[in-house]
């Protein structure tokens, strides 16, 4: 009852979202060491047991797969890819979608989906505009098709690694080996195929026809100009906070920040009480300069009365970015990360799930994902563009030419690893922490890089599910969960056609767990019981692989809403899509994943009667 407890506890704090997903994850880890500490029960896993979770190979394989992926990033190989890709925009968009999809979910097939798709997202903005169609008749189609390619290997998602790393230490089928690196394809290859060409014949007509961020806020106006002001002596407004004062009633006019003594960047604007001589930055439209330069009190920069070092008006340039998913940005609010300070650019507006957060943004802790609505001088965004601290979606960046002579390197360890992994001559794990050596020896990454690329918040789950796995299987509740999914899937059913019932019931609880959670966590709950299913059914050791693959596919094939799936959440609001969007094109790759799966694993595996 204790672990039920803390199960559907964990589901909620997860569904509700008041925490991050990682902080309840820590949350549930340090219980479950806890109660692992005081020794109350024999049922319950022994401390060092539960601690046991910190030596899975999985995780281990997951960080080393990051890094790898970082490397490949940083030689800005898929941004060389992109310069072909824009080659087939003069064949119109079936035939340029059909390209970039294969490519998508071929090289998610070998490196962590998710900084494919955010790799992505500025080339296909760009692209999109070439072939004249929105960005939302591409995005969508870019996040499926990674996930479509991401299911046909081991190392295409951590969602495979995680089941791997379980399949070799179960207890129920303790001879089971690893997951090879293929062994997911008889399924998924033939799926990726009917999905892809779905996607390519039907998907112009299934997408909405939306507008990015930057177009659909109506109280911005692109055509806007950063000047400055300056408090004079005698001001009326000095003594008076920016709220309460006459600058706050400008039509035309946002004061983008305060600059005192040197110093800019001030936590609360509207709280600040202005003094003689503070530099106002502000963001005018044409008639806001005029009403400036009428007001009371302030001068614009061109008085020469001033006495103050001049500085002209510059255009302001307006773009959007997305929070990458390493970005140091992340939990960070832009008050604590010095956000204008450090850039001298101001976010208008953040947009995260489809809601516009543009009130007190300053307060707000970023998550990647978020896409931010910026402001600021074409050199303050090269600057921002540089430190790759957000990912800017106005150009493709442009690949790195010092890099481009390490690219064969990235390529022979990925290589490398797969074929090992293969070969089955070392472990995934063995081989992958083997390429992250090379790659740091010679270079192609920086350890500061190589652990910024890590996702600590998405390990730190994995660790926390792991333990309330081990404390499931230790207790008997991934028994007595299987046993009640075994009864729903062999109710009214004759016994001939148990197997590929309970295969039913396992798919689509799996698929259902998955739109609410992530993936991770969800394969970390139905792996266990995928292998108590088969246990109960009295499965070989080949027919019980087949129900942790299904688990896995289902764990994937997340289609139907934005928030199932990492990739699916960045294009979210980059594309301007709304909830329902997801739904309306979701639905029908979430039937195919169901059905095509059921099919393939009972022909392939002999389930049927």
């Amino acid at each position: 009852m204790l672990v039920l407890g803390l199960l559907v506890a964990t589901l909620a704090s997860f569904v509700l979202e008041k925490v991050s997903v990682d902080v309840t994850a820590l949350a549930l880890f340090g219980i479950i060491l806890a109660i692992s500490g005081l020794e109350f029960s024999d049922q319950w896993p022994s401390l060092n047991k539960v601690l046991s979770v910190l030596a899975n190979e999985a995780p281990l394989t997951i960080a080393a797969m990051f890094i790898i992926s970082a490397a490949l990033n940083r030689c800005r190989l898929i941004e060389q890819a992109s310069e072909t890709l824009s080659k087939f925009c003069k064949y119109g968009y079936t035939k340029f979608t059909l390209v970039l999809l294969a490519l998508v979910a071929f090289v998610s097939a070998f490196i962590n989906n998710t900084p494919v798709v955010v790799v992505l997202l500025p080339v296909v903005m760009s692209l999109s505009r070439t072939l004249g169609v929105s960005s939302s008749k591409l995005l969508i189609p870019v996040s499926y098709a990674s996930i479509f390619g991401g299911c046909c290997t081991l190392v295409g998602t951590s969602t495979n690694i995680l089941a791997s790393g379980i399949m070799s230490e179960s207890t129920v089928y303790p001879e089971m080996p690893p997951m090879e690196m293929f062994e997911l394809s008889a399924i998924a290859l033939p799926l990726l195929a009917i999905s892809l060409g779905l996607l390519v014949l039907f998907g112009r007509k299934l997408l909405p026809d939306r507008e990015a961020l930057s177009n659909i806020i109506s109280d911005i106006d692109r055509k806007e100009f950063l000047t400055e002001a300056f408090v004079l002596e005698g001001s009326p407004l000095i003594g008076k906070k920016i709220q309460d004062s006459e600058i706050g009633s400008l039509s035309g006019v946002r004061l983008l920040d305060v600059v005192r003594k040197g110093q800019a960047g001030a936590p609360s604007i509207s709280e600040l009480v202005l003094q003689e001589g503070d530099r106002l930055v502000l963001s005018c439209r044409p008639q806001g300069i005029i009403e400036t330069r009428e007001l009371e009190g302030v001068g614009l920069l061109n008085e020469n009365r001033l006495g103050i070092e001049q500085v002209s008006s510059k255009t302001g340039v307006m773009v959007e970015g997305v929070v990458g998913p390493s970005s140091s940005l992340i939990s960070q609010s832009l008050s604590d990360a010095s956000f204008r300070a450090r850039f001298n650019i101001t976010i208008l507006a953040l947009h995260r799930r489809g809601k516009n957060l543009s009130t007190q943004i300053d307060g707000i802790r970023l998550q990647p994902g978020d896409t931010l609505l910026l402001l600021g001088t074409e050199e303050s965004i090269e600057r921002l563009r540089k430190s790759e601290q957000v990912i800017l979606l106005d150009e493709p960046p442009l690949p790195m030419n010092n890099m481009k002579k390490k690219s064969p390197i990235v390529l022979s360890v990925l290589l490398g690893i797969i074929v090992v992994a293969t070969l089955g001559i070392l472990p995934i794990s063995v081989v992958s922490i083997v390429g992250v050596s090379i790659l740091l020896l010679t270079g192609c990454v920086k350890p500061s890089e190589a652990y910024q690329s890590v996702e600590w918040n998405i390990l730190i789950l994995i660790y926390g599910m792991l333990a309330l796995g081990v404390t499931m299987e230790s207790t008997g509740v991934s028994g007595m969960i299987a046993t009640l999914v075994g009864q729903l899937g062999m109710e009214f059913i004759q016994p001939a056609w148990h197997a590929i019932a309970v295969l039913i019931v396992l798919y689509l609880i799996t698929s259902i767990l998955t739109e609410v959670l992530s993936n991770n966590a969800t394969i970390v709950i139905m792996a266990p019981i995928a292998l108590e299913l088969a246990n109960q059914l009295n499965m070989d050791l080949e027919n019980a692989r087949a129900y942790v693959l299904t688990a896995c596919i289902a764990a994937s094939a997340s289609f139907v809403t934005p928030i199932g799936y990492q990739t699916n959440t960045f294009v979210y609001t980059v594309g301007g899509y709304r909830f329902r969007d997801f739904m309306k094109i979701g639905i029908f790759f979430n039937l195919i994943y169901f059905v095509g799966t059921i099919l393939l694993v009972s022909w392939i595996w002999d389930l049927a009667p």
